[in-house]
């Protein structure tokens, strides 16, 4: 017995001995130091003691780069271009690039961690990305499972964003907060709001948190984000396709086109399952009369008899290639879910779209 014992001592001993010898030599190997880091060929410098993630390094700055997963490297958004002081790229990042992305540095941010002096490139638009403060001002109810949020900022007070740009809010989880992204559905020329459509997603971390704001609540995110860029030329017209919570880019852009140019030509291609989906027909017809170059198409995939619907039926694809022509220069924005998006793209192409024409967010 005193030997069994013995022996389990010395084998105790000797794994603790192992584990303190392991933490020792991490933290003599993770000490990295003071690093440098230098964005933009040094228009922003600073410096951080090694061994964090540079995405985390980022936000301490104030710097936000898109993540919708919170750093577990599971969304692939926070892509930067990182020249120099990298080291290789992880397995992890791979599958998120594109070869053009690989050969060019593309990394992600929160899987890259800060060992040595780095460089990065950003685009312009996200240091110019910023920490909002608001107060819920209006919870309005659209279907079942979509509601509009609005938020009256209070610091900065005042927002600046282009038509499809989105914001990413933060919610409680019990990990910590976690960040979400959402496009505006307010117009460009509203700057004290933010207004949202959001859907409830079952067990969805932010969208549950949304949908349970009340009047008065405070808010934070940060923005705004996004390429989605609306041509400023007059003579350009304009495509809108979306379904469910996609309407929030789209009404934004709608909004935004007619109070900058009231004769522009555009369509609106929207797909619903059933007329309880339907949210702001009504509104967009109000504004087709008083625009007539703004046509209105609503379609639904799976309308009931109690619907009564004398509208369009099918997936919405079928709709834009029934009604849209060929004709003129077009731009398209679509947002929705993947199989929309692709089905729509290719009635476009077809229509003789390019793909620089094509503006898309899937979701």
């Amino acid at each position: 017995m005193i030997t069994a014992l013995t022996s389990l001592g010395i084998t105790v001993a000797i794994f603790v001995g192992l584990a303190v010898v392991l933490i020792i030599a991490e933290r003599k190997l993770a000490d990295y130091g003071e690093c440098t880091v230098s964005i933009n060929d040094g228009s922003q410098v600073f410096e951080r003691k090694g061994g964090v993630s540079l995405l985390s390094a980022l936000y301490e700055k104030k710097i936000f780069i898109p993540s919708a997963c919170g750093g577990k490297g599971s969304c692939g958004y926070c892509k930067v271009t990182v020249p120099t002081g990298g080291g290789p790229i992880l397995p992890t990042e791979t599958p998120f690039m594109s070869r053009g992305e690989l050969m060019a540095g593309v990394r992600l941010a929160c899987q890259l961690k800060i060992k040595e002096n780095i460089e990065l490139r950003l685009p312009e638009d996200l240091l110019a990305v910023k920490e909002y403060k608001a107060k819920v001002s209006l919870v309005r109810e659209l279907t079942y499972d979509i509601r509009e949020v609005t938020f009256k900022l209070e610091e900065p007070a005042e927002i600046s964003h282009r038509p499809g740009q989105y914001v990413q809010i933060m919610a409680p989880s019990p990990d910590g907060p976690v960040f979400r992204a959402y496009s505006i559905s307010s117009p460009s020329s509203t700057h004290d709001l933010v207004q949202l459509i959001v859907r409830q997603v079952p067990d969805g971390i932010a969208s549950t948190y949304i949908h349970n704001l009340s009047e008065g609540d405070p808010v934070t995110f940060t923005g705004p984000y996004g390429e989605f860029r609306l041509s400023e030329n007059p003579n350009t017209e304009i495509i809108c396709v979306g379904g469910g919570a996609g309407m929030a880019p789209i009404s934004c852009i709608i909004h935004t086109l007619y109070d900058k140019w009231p004769d522009r030509k555009c369509q609106l291609y929207f797909g619903c399952r059933s007329t309880r989906d339907v949210f702001y027909l009504e509104e967009f017809q109000e504004l087709a009369k008083k625009h007539p170059d703004f046509q209105v198409h609503y379609g639904l995939s799976e309308p009931s008899e109690e619907d009564n619907w004398e509208g369009d039926t099918g997936f919405i694809h079928l709709s834009v290639d029934k009604w849209m022509d060929d004709k003129a220069h077009k731009q398209a924005f679509l947002c929705g879910p993947p199989p929309m998006i692709d089905a729509v793209t290719e009635v476009l192409t077809a229509k003789h779209l390019q793909d620089e024409e094509i503006f898309y967010d899937k979701f």
